[in-house]
């Protein structure tokens, strides 16, 4: 497999919207196949790592899929979008603001305490099941815009999460991606059992 070639062709498989903020690297040093760099906040580039010596183990259908899955979860982060977790933060900072210029350091802490409790939420929002299931069903739904059906995209998204685990030598899935498995057999028509709606 020639990298720049699969950099290009990867870059034209990503939905357009994703083109500008998401950045493919090779990383032939890593030991996982694909990973990504957590975005922080206020930080627009979203990176890809890719070691390209384990990538080309994966059919092209495969690396399709996880590639698309991985960009829609890097796109699915956001930290800056209007609902409580935001107003908790901005509350907690203008009450310790208005606390520490009245000298009150009980006040002034409690108040970064509640910002703190709005950031913890909002990080966990971006590491949740719920937000791993939604980035495994917007690439299932580009993949079909891609030329592949449903069923075969969740089935290809199945077995590469599978493969990868095997090309990385783990001995066991996650508690996530068994979770991700479980819809995807559901999905792709393997097993009648899906997850409960979160």
């Amino acid at each position: 497999m020639e990298q720049n070639s699969e950099i290009r062709r990867l870059s034209e498989l990503m939905p357009a919207s994703a083109r500008m903020m998401v950045k493919i690297i090779n990383k032939p040093e890593q030991t996982k196949v694909i990973d990504i760099v957590f975005p922080l906040p206020g930080n627009r580039e979203r990176l890809i790592y890719i070691n390209f010596d384990l990538w080309c183990k994966l059919t092209k259908p495969q690396r399709d899929i996880l590639f698309l899955r991985t960009v829609s979860w890097l796109v699915e982060v956001k930290w800056f979008k209007p609902d409580i977790s935001q107003g908790i933060i901005l509350a907690g900072l203008l009450v310790g603001l208005v606390e520490f210029r009245q000298g009150d350091v009980v006040g002034t802490i409690a108040a970064l305490a509640l910002s703190g409790m709005g950031i913890v939420r909002i990080w966990r929002m971006n590491n949740s099941q719920e937000l791993e299931i939604s980035a495994d069903n917007d690439a299932l739904n580009i993949a079909q815009r891609r030329g592949y059906s449903q069923t075969a995209a969740a089935e290809n998204l199945l077995n590469s999460i599978e493969t990868v685990a095997k090309i990385e030598e783990r001995s066991h899935l996650s508690f996530n991606e068994l979770v991700r498995c479980q819809n995807l057999r559901a999905i792709s028509g393997l097993s009648a059992i899906g997850i409960p709606k979160i």
